[in-house]
């Protein structure tokens, strides 16, 4: 009975480990993100807008244009993409469909060194601007999405916002109605367990249950 009960403790003790690791990671930060902007619409009497995940997909390729360079948004040396890339680059690498591309009507950006959780990533990074407050209560705006990622995973992070006067369910339509999933990164309303904003301290935390569990099956069958 030896063997059996040291591989099922060793077995238990490592699906223990991944099953916290995994809680930690289910949320999706991009959809915590869309969810603290509308509760800003709507307590100023504002609708709530539409979480479109081919939007939101659409914000995460705008993040990974900037290619980890926090220095390219806001300042002298501020930058942004084309917007032909819409066509050209993020609708295809998202399966959006082209010809179902609307207006967007308001971008918000912004970079940090480190990771923040929604609520402050809105108020302390995002709306800083008397500017943006005029896009987050545009009474045209009508559809959101949301992108979040670090750069490989890691530090720096960034967060995007794209909103727009398009129809919902009518515009940025996917392709098969499931957005591509990329990595690193996270974008809103696409049902996703998402972990691509974190760096991967939290995997290598688990080697030290999995080292453990191994030694004890080790032990169990005498090697």
């Amino acid at each position: 009975m030896a063997m059996p009960l040291w591989f099922l403790s060793a077995s238990l003790l490592f699906l223990s480990a991944s099953a916290d690791t995994q809680k930690k990671v289910a949320d999706n930060p991009a959809d915590e993100l869309v969810v603290v902007l509308n509760n800003n619409r709507t307590a100023e009497n504002a609708s709530a807008l539409y979480n479109n995940p081919g939007l939101a997909c659409i914000a995460l390729q705008y993040i990974k244009a900037f290619q980890g360079d926090c220095g390219a948004i806001g300042g002298p040396n501020a930058k942004k993409p084309a917007d032909s890339e819409f066509v050209e680059t993020f609708a295809p690498n998202c399966g959006v469909q082209v010809s179902t591309l609307s207006p967007i009507t308001g971008r918000l950006l912004g970079c940090e060194t480190k990771y923040v959780n929604a609520q402050k990533a809105f108020s302390e990074i995002l709306m800083t601007k008397n500017e943006s407050l005029d896009l987050l209560y545009n009474k045209n705006n009508t559809e959101v999405g949301a992108g979040v990622s670090g750069t490989d995973g890691g530090s720096p992070y960034f967060w995007c916002v794209l909103l727009s006067s398009g129809k919902p369910n009518s515009s940025f339509v996917l392709e098969g109605g499931v957005a591509k999933l990329t990595r690193p990164g996270c974008f809103s309303g696409a049902n996703d367990e998402c972990s691509g904003t974190y760096d991967w301290s939290q995997t290598r935390r688990l080697w030290p249950y999995a080292t453990g569990a191994l030694i004890a099956i080790a032990y169990a069958f005498g090697l």
